[in-house]
């Protein structure tokens, strides 16, 4: 396996990691700022991914669909980070102290929030392919970036179809069960 899959499944964990150590100052410790801190390292993390991606397609590797889910990772990580943290703060305080059940959305209220996801999405899209862009044009090889052009339009599809799922849950709103 390249090295940018395992650095790529480290930062994963590593985002992951970071949210529960600050989850767990936050509610359990009782130490808000540190949880501030530890919430604060998830862009560092992004950093590290993409400066390491940078390195390696700098160096002379052959760009492979793991440099190309990189930059979606920084895309989306940027894009749904804060709301990917609200989601575990809203879970680690319902599973762990007991707190409210959080609530779940049907009909209409799902749409919208669907339809903000997926903006969202558009955000992370925009990132991404930027990176995925940039690297192409500093690369300057066709070759050596055959992967991140071809993942590039494979992510303009999974928008499309991701766009056609929003759209849907207007038409057909979830009803409650």
């Amino acid at each position: 396996m390249n090295n940018i899959v395992y650095l790529i499944i480290a930062c994963e964990i590593g985002f992951w990691v970071v949210i529960i150590a600050g989850l767990l100052c936050r509610y359990v410790f009782k130490k808000e700022t540190l949880s501030l801190v530890f919430f604060a390292l998830t862009p560092l993390i992004d950093l590290i991914l993409l400066i390491s991606a940078s390195i390696d397609l700098l160096g002379g590797a052959t760009a492979a669909v793991p440099h190309a889910l990189a930059a979606v990772y920084i895309g989306i990580s940027l894009a749904f980070g804060k709301r990917m943290i609200q989601w575990a703060d809203r879970y680690f305080h319902y599973y762990f102290l007991k707190g409210p059940k959080p609530k779940k959305l049907i009909g209409l209220a799902y749409a919208k929030d669907y339809f903000q996801s997926w903006l969202r999405h558009v955000l992370a899209f925009a990132i991404g392919q930027g990176l995925l862009w940039l690297v192409i044009v500093i690369i300057q090889d066709m070759k050596r970036t055959e992967a991140l052009y071809s993942f590039s339009l494979l992510w303009c599809l999974i928008l499309g179809i991701d766009l056609l799922i929003s759209v849907s849950y207007f038409i057909w709103p979830s009803k409650p069960r």
